[in-house]
């Protein structure tokens, strides 16, 4: 049994799945960030997808501080768990669901679809994946592949939603999304997963305008809306974004 503090384990099992991404994702994680580049280029929109906890990491980066405005994070509330959180559990686990979503919020082939889901394993982000590739959609999926593998496919086509990505970035967390474990309890405790999805799509981000900007184009990023306060030039800068998109993302 450690003798180390619980929440320093808790840091140094984060430490090392962050460490694990940056040694072994580099490869998928340049060529996601390509993809989103040539998104911008074609002035498409960046959705991100996720359902239950995994909608976080979605909706981390969807109009906030130093995030690309022509992201758009879909959140369907059903799914979401923000509210009625076990009826939730169960909607996300349903087929047939991704025709629907991606029609209503009209993504389009010019587009990107970003899919978070740590299992890899529910209905909804394996169809809405499903679904966006039989429609010229590029799919990036961000999932736990050793998680995937482990666990028994309950989607009806035996598939997970690593089996319909074009790029599969691997978040390197464990069975079980838990980091520390206890000897006299069976479930392990301290999720990992969000943190590091949420590490993973601000790098893409990042990484793309790094691109975008080397390529002479310069990409729409929002100021945090606090600065707002001390300027009108990033109030005016903003706004003018929010309109730019307003007619094009759903849940703006």
């Amino acid at each position: 049994m450690s003798t180390e503090k619980s929440w320093k384990r808790y840091f140094a099992e984060m430490t090392r799945v962050v460490e694990e991404i940056q040694k072994t994702q580099e490869k998928a994680i340049l060529e996601a960030s390509s993809l989103i580049t040539r998104t911008i280029e074609q002035e498409g929109i960046i959705h991100t997808f996720g359902v239950g906890h995994s909608h976080i990491v979605a909706e981390d980066v969807f109009w906030r501080a130093g995030t690309l405005a022509n992201v758009h994070a879909i959140l369907e509330p059903s799914m979401t768990g923000h509210s009625e959180i076990t009826k939730s559990a169960g909607m996300e686990k349903i087929e047939g669901t991704g025709e629907i979503i991606l029609d209503y919020h009209r993504v389009a082939p010019e587009d990107i679809l970003i899919v978070i889901s740590n299992s890899g394993n529910n209905g909804a982000p394996i169809d809405v994946a499903r679904e966006a590739r039989k429609r010229g959609i590029k799919v990036i999926a961000i999932t736990s592949v050793r998680y995937s593998d482990y666990l028994k496919p309950l989607h009806s086509s035996g598939k997970k939603l690593k089996d319909h990505a074009d790029i599969i970035i691997d978040n390197c967390c464990p069975i079980g999304d838990a980091a520390v474990n206890f000897e006299d309890l069976d479930a392990g405790v301290g999720a990992t997963s969000t943190i590091a999805g949420s590490y993973i799509l601000n790098a893409l981000l990042v990484q793309a305008v790094e691109d975008i900007l080397k390529k002479g184009k310069v990409p729409d990023v929002y100021f945090n809306g606090s600065l707002a306060a001390n300027s009108v030039k990033v109030k005016e800068h903003n706004q003018a974004l929010i309109d730019k998109y307003y007619s094009r993302i759903r849940n703006l």
